[in-house]
């Protein structure tokens, strides 16, 4: 046996060193490229794929879970400490469905339902009964929350008041709920789903007031409006909502108005949009009255009355005189009485009235004004160009002074230049230099280029070796001597051809050697 090795260790060897060095790198290289290859493939083929079946989970419902796939054979991996757990993605959906009609995932709540299943049949003290029914109460008032769009975790704690006979109803203490949500990432609750948070909870626990309640978030401590009896303002909460989304609207209008022009002229990857702005709120009713009298009816308003008067009068009239004379009381030469003479009058008046055209007019101004606006842009530096920075610095100040016509402010150009900024900027990864792409993307392309070289250079060096070796055969190979003619058939006798094959012998053996050598191939 160790004969049989040592023969065939030294083929191996022969076989290795015929070659060169570099011919020796290559196929090498290339051998070691081609294992680790199969070796790869392998370990991707058939490595088992785990999908992500529970996350957020708490370590009660962690536990559980993991019995249960312990129980059944079913591989798993835990991750992010112990809150998620994945599975075989062959036999996810069925993982699922069986935990959950289990009741496994619980959230790290028991409900009335775990009370039960815990009853002894020896009983229990009233202490133990209570803190089992409060802890009850908590996991069902949890599970309810749990229930609740947005919500991706809650802790509850109930506290009940204590019973007495010797307290009338004013001095009881009042049952207190304290409740902690986490939302998940991105849900803002409204107003109305704050309410119903609270509603909730004040119709699961007995004897208990809104005022007794407190939420809190991450994001600060939650209030309930007046419409339920918190001190809260109801509408105000409405309208701020109403307000945030009108203005988070109108900065995604400008923001993608923004990006779809921008796009035609750097790419939409090139381009990054900020649109930061303030709004005015106020709303404002104006009624305006207007007279205005008639275009066809010579500036004047319609008649709406006319009265016309005509009077006259006749009679007679007596000049004073006295008698002619000189007496004490007459006068001189003055006339005597003619007798009388009559006389008459007429007057007309007329009266009209118009009346000119009212026009009223109620403007209702729009929910929002635009009071201040700033548009940012970011662009690649490897398609920005000084006049594309330009165009586009002028169009967004053109875009600011639109928007901000209406805003009562006296804006110069470098006042709206200031509220515009365009900037400059390589998009490239520090990492790996190079933009949406990663260093294993490199990697595996470098691996497969020097694999494509090594396997081209490696068949390159044996189609090489075997053709100088082809080249070196044909070359040692001596070169074939003109052998004798032997005419048989002018020869009558047999005698005579082996005296001349004798003849050839001793005269050119080496010719003879060759001539039979002919023979036997040809044979």
């Amino acid at each position: 046996m160790s004969e049989k090795l040592a023969r065939i260790w030294g083929k191996l060897l022969g076989f290795w060193n015929q070659y060169s060095k570099t011919q020796k790198w290559v196929l090498a290289s290339a051998a070691a490229f081609l294992i680790l290859a199969v070796i790869l493939l392998t370990f991707l083929f058939t490595r088992t794929q785990y999908e992500l079946a529970f996350q957020n989970l708490d370590s009660t419902d962690s536990q559980a879970i993991m019995d249960y796939l312990d129980s059944s054979g079913i591989p798993y991996k835990l991750g992010d400490g112990g809150t998620s757990i994945s599975v075989p993605s062959a036999s996810a959906d069925r993982v699922k469905v069986a935990i959950g009609s289990q009741g496994l995932v619980q959230n790290g709540s028991i409900g009335f339902a775990e009370l039960s299943k815990n009853s002894s049949s020896i009983g229990t003290t009233d202490q133990e009964f209570k803190v089992k029914y409060r802890n009850a109460l908590n996991g069902e008032v949890q599970q309810l929350l749990l229930g609740m769009q947005g919500i991706q975790r809650a802790k509850v704690l109930v506290n009940l008041p204590e019973e007495s006979v010797f307290l009338n109803d004013e001095d009881k203490e009042r049952a207190s709920a304290s409740i902690q949500l986490t939302f998940k990432p991105g849900f803002r609750p409204k107003q109305e789903e704050i309410d119903s948070y609270f509603n909730l909870v004040k119709t699961a626990i007995p004897n208990l007031n809104v005022d007794d309640i407190t939420i809190t978030s991450q994001s600060g401590e939650l209030s309930p409006s007046s419409a339920i009896g918190g001190t809260g303002g109801g509408i105000s909460g409405t309208m701020l909502d109403q307000q945030f989304e009108i203005q988070r609207k109108f900065e995604s209008d400008v923001k993608t108005k923004t990006e779809q022009f921008l796009a035609q002229i750097v790419g939409m990857e090139n381009v990054v949009v900020s649109v930061v702005s303030s709004l005015n709120f106020d709303q404002k009713t104006q009624q305006e009255q207007l007279v205005k009298p008639l275009d066809n009816n010579d500036n004047k308003g319609a008649i709406t009355s006319e009265q016309n008067q005509t009077q006259s009068s006749t009679g007679s009239e007596s000049s004073a005189g006295g008698v002619a004379g000189t007496g004490q009381t007459d006068v001189a030469n003055y006339p005597a009485s003619s007798g009388t003479t009559g006389s008459s009058s007429e007057s007309t008046s007329s009266s009209t009235t118009y009346e000119n055209s009212h026009i009223t007019t109620n403007t209702t101004f729009s929910p929002y004004q635009v009071k201040d606006l700033s548009i940012s842009v970011a662009v690649d530096s490897a398609v920005m160009t000084p006049q594309k920075q330009q165009e586009i610095q002028q169009k967004l100040v053109n875009d600011v002074r639109t928007l901000l016509a209406n805003s009562g402010q006296n804006l110069t150009d470098a006042d709206l230049t200031n509220r515009v900024s365009v900037i400059s900027q390589s998009f490239a990864n520090p990492a790996t230099g190079t933009k949406g792409t990663t260093a294993s993307t490199y990697w595996l392309a470098g691996l497969g280029v020097l694999a494509l070289a090594l396997l081209g250079g490696g068949f390159y060096a044996y189609r090489r070796r075997k053709a100088n070796r082809e080249a070196a055969m044909v070359a040692e190979e001596p070169a074939r001597a003109e052998l004798p003619t032997i005419d048989i058939d002018s020869v009558t006798s047999e005698s005579q051809v082996r005296k001349q094959l004798e003849g050839l012998a001793k005269r050119k053996p080496d010719e003879f050697v060759n001539l039979l050598r002919t023979w036997l191939v040809d044979e």
